[in-house]
């Protein structure tokens, strides 16, 4: 039968055909996954902090080919454009299948066995110890590795390696929301699950860009909309829920605290708060009434550069709803504030009453797969198995009592990930393992990045595509994907689901848990990992995490296989779970109140002058996943959104597709205007999942929070100017004598940014 053409209906292109956003042609083949004798494992995608479930499709061979939705009650079949792709970086042709070493940077990798990579990572390992210390050597691990694996990151650098310096990528994500937690209620999870959104009377989101970032927890808005909640929006941007909403505050960047401790004066001034709940349940109210005094709308709205009715609306609007909710993300939290931020809508949702009730709460949206799970075992600086604090001398000699070393040996805290680069610079940290990272697009101010991981002198990075951060390293160690093997994460809602194997590891691949167990037994400590698997490491992780805050003990393979997922804490096998905190009115402090916090806003730290008189900011978009590696090789989402942008405004007389230079302190790029009337006059936006030269993190700013130590992504100051020719986007990383699959790059040198579903006014394309 002969193909029928697409009608030329750009909503009805098929992901996969060549011009994927203008339409046209015939569905592309080379997607196509029809086989016979296929069987369905349930699981979860790989992604974001949503962990929709769905079914991977593997057929009489044992090979993933498809996927299919699951009728999850996270997702209930829904999947966003990364879940029903994310399945094709299995059996890809850019994976990496052989352990790749050189001795120099000035050498090309080669191929090499097993044996000799771990060997000589190993040795490394001991010849920079013996000559500079235990912490010399570094350990960075990951966010969206399974839970079983963040507590052997731990592990392995505090009982192998026994250095201090281990860290992981959530650093970049939302720890800014966990310090907030911690000192607000002393524990540290979203309050509320997804389900209670639909029975909220007022929404707010602040600084999350739902319907791009976490695509599928659109549903749950629109839900609470459809019985008439009302939705309210913070963001500088008017994404495609702040176009629905019935206030959207399109504040400056990193005005934010400022913005919500005027919204609080306001509640106070019209006696909107909620004095009996305050009084049962809540500390320090006192001294935020008498900072937020210092807010009135009228300073706030010009520090913040939105209307002062707006903030009065703001206030009327949350406040007044019988039940009111607040979920934030990144936008809010990439900031030297980040903890202040959070803090200041905590403060909101507490004055108000709106904590530990079904439709009255807070939460923040998880980023990465495992952004919940992943600082919660212990490969964060500062925290050891169970959410416990490496500080604390009872929780030491806990996790020394179950590893079965002395408490001396136990090293203290470590540093966060971007202060541990620099030490890098500064030759305090000599050698480094990573594992399920990719900081050279990751991390802030790229040039720094570069000279700290040059001047180390051995670097050795766990991946399954060759990504930018370990083609620079000297040994580079091929492991599973996430369908090869099994674990649980914690999703935004604290929620443990299981993900079951689909496949066995393609030939010379192996998971992360062997090699950390190999490296272990290399470094004389082979009977502290005598793990098997993951199951066998998820056992002691049960142990170790029993009675603390961050319980899992009742938590087990079996139970989650059969409710699909249970939320911490869960102290016993009988124990159904917590998905909803406080309602018996008690928090996690000792005095079981809720510890409201002071906040003083203040200016970023990258000043305007009359050189650098706008705002940089950055962010995901639906198509990529942080720093790109895994979607930047599947064709349909290369297709969809092949390189990075500029939003500009339309006041600043370019065209979409003019090269446009965005300068910074840190140095400049070129990339293709998205001329949108989405984005203030005063702010440009750019995508951050690509490589210099077109790399939105060569740009950004180093800066960190003083209490999370999270980077200030979200504002730095830039100027704009007119340029000749857009940045070309690399290819990304093969291994030696590979070249990046050729299907999936076809639209990689597209000069032309989206169209226009990424806002409201964008300029046609000529």
């Amino acid at each position: 039968m002969t193909e029928q053409p697409v009608p030329l209906d750009p909503s009805l292109a098929p992901p996969g055909t060549r011009n994927f956003r203008d339409a046209g042609g015939i569905p592309a083949d080379r997607w196509r996954a029809d086989q016979g004798g296929e069987t369905l494992v349930p699981t979860h995608c790989c992604f974001c902090g949503v962990q929709c479930g769905m079914y991977l499709r593997v057929n009489k061979s044992g090979k993933v080919f498809g996927v299919e939705p699951r009728n999850h009650d996270i997702n209930r079949m829904r999947l966003c454009p990364k879940g029903i792709n994310a399945y094709q970086q299995v059996n890809h042709p850019d994976r990496l299948t052989s352990p790749l070493i050189r001795r120099s940077r000035d050498e090309p990798f080669r191929e090499t066995s097993w044996e000799e990579a771990l060997d000589f990572t190993a040795a490394e390992m001991q010849r920079i110890q013996s000559a500079y210390g235990n912490d010399a050597f570094g350990v960075l691990g990951g966010a969206s590795l399974y839970s079983e694996k963040t507590y052997l990151v731990g592990k392995f650098a505090r009982v192998a390696l026994k250095t201090r310096h281990v860290d992981y990528n959530g650093r970049l994500c939302m720890v800014s929301a966990a310090g907030a937690n911690k000192l607000a209620f002393g524990i540290d999870r979203a309050g509320n699950p997804f389900a209670d959104i639909l029975q909220t009377d007022c929404l707010l989101i602040a600084g999350s860009n739902v319907g791009e970032c976490f695509p599928v927890m659109t549903q749950y808005l629109w839900g609470a909309r459809d019985r008439g909640a009302s939705l309210i929006v913070i963001d500088p941007r008017e994404t495609a829920i702040a176009r629905t909403a019935d206030i959207h505050v399109a504040l400056k960047p990193g005005t934010d605290s400022a913005f919500f401790n005027a919204v609080l004066h306001v509640v106070i001034r019209e006696e909107l708060d909620d004095e009996s709940f305050i009084s049962a349940h809540a500390t320090g109210w006192a001294e935020v009434r008498e900072k937020v005094a210092e807010y009135p709308p009228e300073r706030a709205a010009e520090i913040c550069g939105v209307p002062e009715r707006q903030i009065v609306q703001v206030a009327r609007m949350f406040a007044r709803a019988p039940r009111a909710m607040a979920w934030h993300a990144r936008g809010i939290e990439h900031h030297s504030q980040g903890v202040e931020n959070c803090l200041s809508v905590i403060n909101l949702c507490v004055a108000t009453g709106n904590i530990g009730k079904p439709g009255a709460g807070y939460g923040t949206i998880t980023g990465q797969g495992n952004g919940q799970g992943g600082r919660e075992h212990g490969q964060k600086s500062d925290l050891l198995p169970g959410g416990r604090s490496i500080t604390n001398d009872e929780h030491r000699r806990q996790i020394c009592e179950i590893w079965g070393i002395e408490e001396s040996e136990l090293p203290p805290a470590g540093t966060s990930m971007m202060e541990m680069v620099w030490q890098m610079q500064r030759h305090e940290i000599r050698g480094l393992i990573g594992i399920c990272n990719n900081p050279f697009v990751s991390l802030p101010n790229y040039r720094v990045v570069k000279e700290g991981y040059d001047a180390i002198e051995f670097h050795a990075q766990l991946d399954f595509f060759l990504s930018e951060t370990a083609a620079n390293a000297h040994v580079v160690l091929p492991v599973t994907t996430w369908a090869e093997d099994e674990g649980v994460m914690a999703n935004a809602e604290a929620r443990v689901v299981k993900h079951n194997k689909a496949q066995e590891p393609l030939p010379g691949v192996r998971t992360d848990t062997w090699v950390m167990c190999q490296l272990a037994q290399r470094l004389g400590v082979g009977d502290k990992f005598a793990f098997a698997g993951s199951r066998d490491v998820f056992e002691e992780l049960r142990i170790a995490s029993a009675g603390t805050v961050n319980d899992y003990y009742g938590i087990t393979y079996e139970r989650l296989e059969e409710t699909g997922g249970i939320a911490w804490p869960c102290p016993s096998t009988d124990h159904p779970g917590t998905p909803r905190l406080f309602e018996d009115g008690k928090t996690y402090h000792p005095n079981g109140k809720i510890h409201m916090q002071v906040v003083e806003w203040h200016p970023p730290m990258d000043p305007y002058d009359d050189e650098h008189p706008m705002t940089l900011t950055t962010g995901r978009t639906v198509a990529h996943f942080l720093s790109g590696n895994q979607t930047r090789r599947l064709g349909a989402l290369v297709e969809q959104t092949p390189r990075p942008w500029i939003e500009v405004h339309p006041s600043h007389g370019f065209r979409s597709g003019d090269p446009v230079r965005v300068v910074t302190r840190r140095g400049s790029e070129v990339f293709p205007a998205l001329v949108t009337e989405a984005i203030r006059p005063d702010t440009v936006f750019v995508p951050y999942h690509w490589p210099v030269p077109t790399a939105a993190n060569a740009l950004t700013i180093d800066a960190l929070d003083p209490r999370s130590k999270i980077p200030e992504y979200k504002v730095c100051a830039c100027r704009i100017e007119r340029a000749e020719q857009i940045d070309d986007v690399p290819e990304p990383p093969t291994a030696p004598g590979h070249h990046a699959y050729p299907e999936t790059q076809v639209s990689r040198t597209d000069p032309l940014p989206p169209t226009v579903p990424q806002g409201r006014g964008t300029a046609e394309r000529s």
